[in-house]
């Protein structure tokens, strides 16, 4: 690497260590001083950590190897010398992400995923959709949410015209109208392909606290077999996956050794992927949320990420107004990747992770705000049918403060139990004893 090279990557790697003047949300409340987020230094920009350190830690290659093996014609070097960023990478997968999903998948224009020729309007009124209608929009779905109460109307644009002109159109036809894209949402660490493998039944007696999780589908496993869970489907039946079936692990999952962080809690999955990549949308995450809400979730953990988005929004304002509160991790992609939803929404909980000496993943994302850090390394999470597996990322942090959270009850609570860790770990470490040693449980 040349000397400017090895300087804008040290000054990366400083810059996500110390704080800067960017403002940070509090907790609701928690008065407590405001922490602050990375900030370039002097003229050099963030520009995330390179590659080659990553791949330089076994453990850390976990979170980008999905990528690495999915995308399709990197530019020479970046994989094998690690000459790129995370940024890079990031960039790359979301390209390959809507490259391979052509059908169903289009560009916003900054490189977010969306349905292809589709738009959603938050609670319209009446003018702004006939509005709409003139201008050529189509309604092809028009849902209110029996619980939330929250109405939206999905719209095709017309015929060859892309869902970023049509929002331009239907901006000028009914400015009125809260239009957005149907951003599609990635999980925060982890593979969501569907698997040869058994989708986990009902059991257990349930409890009085109830759990919620927005991912892909969980599979069967001998720590699962005791525990209260339903799961339904927001993109077609519900199929088992291996991102979801860690994450319901480390919420109530309990074998031996290995125990989950709310074991006796009631478990409700809601898959917004059906085993495909392309899911993920705006619009089933909201359904989830309505699905969640029904079932009378305490807290709910998502451990998924994606660009801001209204009609999201109004649903996490919806949900949190019914005392439900929300846990969200805030993605792998480095501290120079924009803001992730829905961690960055306000009074939403942003989860980053850190590793067996409490240090910030160097892969970990930012939000507009990051309240708490949890494990989310050096640990061990359920395979699919059995076995156990090493796994690393914000992802596997989020059920973690999930957990606390629901047995604390309340994020003020949880600033009480928080200890303090190295880097950029909000109000601190929470959940630090829960991580399971994965060679407790003979991890591979």
């Amino acid at each position: 690497m040349s000397s400017f090279g090895r300087y804008v990557f040290s000054a990366a790697v400083t810059a996500a260590l110390i704080t800067g003047s960017a403002g940070a949300q509090l907790l609701p409340g928690v008065g407590l001083p405001p922490v602050s987020l990375p900030a370039p230094v002097g003229n050099v920009p963030v520009a995330g950590p390179m590659l080659q350190d990553v791949l330089r830690q076994p453990e850390a290659q976990q979170v980008i190897r999905p990528t690495l093996d999915a995308v399709a014609g990197l530019p020479e070097g970046i994989a094998e010398a690690g000459t790129g960023t995370l940024l890079d990478l990031r960039r790359l997968r979301l390209q390959e992400l809507i490259r391979s999903n052509r059908n169903q998948l289009e560009s916003d224009g900054n490189g977010q995923p969306v349905r292809r020729g589709v738009l959603v309007a938050v609670e319209p009124d009446p003018l702004s959709l006939q509005f709409a209608a003139r201008a050529g929009f189509r309604v092809i779905a028009d849902e209110v949410d029996p619980l939330l109460g929250l109405r939206s109307v999905q719209f095709a644009v017309p015929r060859r015209m892309s869902a970023r002109e049509g929002l331009k159109r239907l901006r000028i036809a009914a400015p009125q109208l809260q239009a957005d894209y149907d951003h599609v949402f990635e999980p925060a660490g982890g593979g969501l392909m569907p698997l040869n493998a058994t989708l986990a039944s009902v059991g257990g007696a349930g409890g009085e606290r109830i759990v919620g999780m927005i991912d892909g589908g969980v599979a069967s496993h001998p720590s699962l077999a005791g525990a209260s869970i339903e799961q339904n489907g927001f993109s077609g039946s519900p199929q088992p996956t291996g991102h979801g079936t860690a994450v319901a692990s480390l919420l109530v999952g309990s074998q031996g050794p290995f125990r989950g962080a709310a074991v006796g809690a009631s478990l409700f999955v809601a898959d917004v992927y059906g085993g495909n990549r392309a899911a993920g949308s705006a619009t089933a995450i909201v359904r989830a949320l309505g699905w969640l809400a029904g079932h009378r979730a305490q807290v709910i953990n998502i451990s998924l990420v994606g660009p801001p988005n209204k009609l999201v929004e109004r649903a996490v304002q919806l949900v949190q107004r019914r005392g439900i509160q929300l846990v969200a991790a805030v993605g792998n992609d480095g501290p120079a990747a924009p803001p992730q939803y829905p961690a960055s929404y306000a009074s939403v909980m942003a989860v980053t992770a850190v590793d067996g000496r409490g240090r910030a993943l160097v892969e970990a994302g930012k939000a507009t705000h990051l309240d708490f850090a949890a494990p989310g390394a050096d640990m061990a999470a359920a395979l699919p049918d059995k076995g156990y597996t090493r796994v690393r990322g914000t992802s596997f942090a989020a059920p973690l403060a999930t957990a606390r959270l629901l047995l604390a009850g309340s994020p003020a609570r949880l600033v009480t139990e928080a200890r303090p860790g190295r880097g950029r770990v909000g109000r601190g470490i929470v959940c630090g004893d829960c991580r399971i040693e994965p060679r407790a449980v003979g991890a591979k």
